[in-house]
């Protein structure tokens, strides 16, 4: 035989060894046992799934069996695929590997359902259309917003806290927009708000807090009743503009940080949540939360605007 041969023949002795010789315990993650799910390797040779590794890391930069510091592991924001061990898998535990994934790939769906479950951020008043950048610091919430980008929805729900309940009854869903990931784990993540929910029931998962929602919509109306509507609009907007141009130092510092008064938008009643401008005016405004909630909960633009026209004249009427 040639030396060929001869290797080839060795090359087919060892491949089933490998089946023989690993059991499924020996690809298991030490830290969810179960298979490893998307492998990866730390500096100090110690493999676990990917999505294991940052939970742990969420707590503390260093390794979960040999406590070795991750920091410029965790800093570089890159965890490569340890393709050999998944070549493995795929060539001796072929139909383990595909339940595998396709737990994984249940989860995934369980996460982007955004009526059932939501994830919730119990931090401040947010508004549809209205920018609102986060600070993310807390282990169970880097967990969440990594989470609402692996599912593909890129949205959680934000609410208040309020006594005696864990959040408030009504919130605004976000959608992140971008994520800048800082050297030790925090991120700065820039949001904008999307819809108004009401809170059907509380649950939590893996320490944050969940919601089953309802989207809020306002009620329509036409013929006299939306003439009416337009001049409270236009004569609302009016003042909001006035309020912006007032130039004294509280209301030059508010534009410096939150930008000009929106515009209106041709047709007030073609959003579920009204007129952008009116969200802005309610974040800017120096009102308390609850207050603030009673305007967000509300599903009547013309009492939202009324209100707000109140708040606006009384304002006005305060000396510089």
């Amino acid at each position: 035989a040639t030396d060929n041969e001869e290797e080839t023949a060795a090359a087919k002795c060892t491949q089933p060894c490998l089946g023989e010789s690993l059991g499924i315990s020996d690809l298991e993650c030490s830290l969810c046992i179960r298979m490893f799910f998307e492998p990866v390797t730390t500096p100090c040779g110690h493999t676990f799934c990917k999505e294991c590794l940052e939970r742990c890391l969420d707590h503390r930069p260093s390794c979960p069996l040999c406590k070795q510091s991750l920091r410029e592991y965790l800093k570089a924001g890159r965890y490569s695929p340890t393709v050999l061990l998944q070549d493995i898998m795929l060539a001796t535990f072929p139909a383990q590997l595909a339940e595998r994934r396709e737990l994984h790939r249940a989860e995934m769906a369980e996460l982007s359902n955004l009526t059932k479950s939501i994830p919730i951020f119990v931090c401040t008043m947010s508004f549809p259309g209205i920018p609102c950048p986060l600070h993310v610091f807390e282990p169970r919430y880097r967990l969440m917003i990594r989470r609402c980008q692996e599912s593909g929805t890129r949205r959680f729900g934000m609410c208040i806290y309020e006594n005696g309940k864990s959040f408030a009854d009504y919130g605004c869903l976000l959608e992140i927009r971008q994520v800048e990931l800082l050297a030790d784990g925090r991120s700065l993540v820039d949001t904008i708000g999307r819809r108004r929910f009401r809170v059907l029931s509380r649950g939590h998962r893996d320490g944050y807090h969940t919601a089953d929602i309802e989207y809020l919509e306002d009620k329509k109306v036409s013929g006299e009743e939306l003439q009416e509507l337009q001049c409270l609009h236009e004569s609302t907007y009016c003042l909001a503009q006035r309020f912006c141009e007032h130039g004294d130092l509280t209301s030059r510092h508010i534009l410096m940080q939150h930008g000009p008064l929106p515009e209106k938008e041709e047709n007030i009643q073609a959003s579920a949540d009204g007129p952008t401008w009116c969200w802005w005016l309610i974040s800017i405004l120096p009102l308390d939360p609850s207050y603030q909630l009673s305007l967000f909960s509300s599903t009547s633009l013309r009492a939202r605007l009324s209100q707000l026209q109140h708040i606006l004249r009384a304002l006005l009427q305060q000396p510089p």
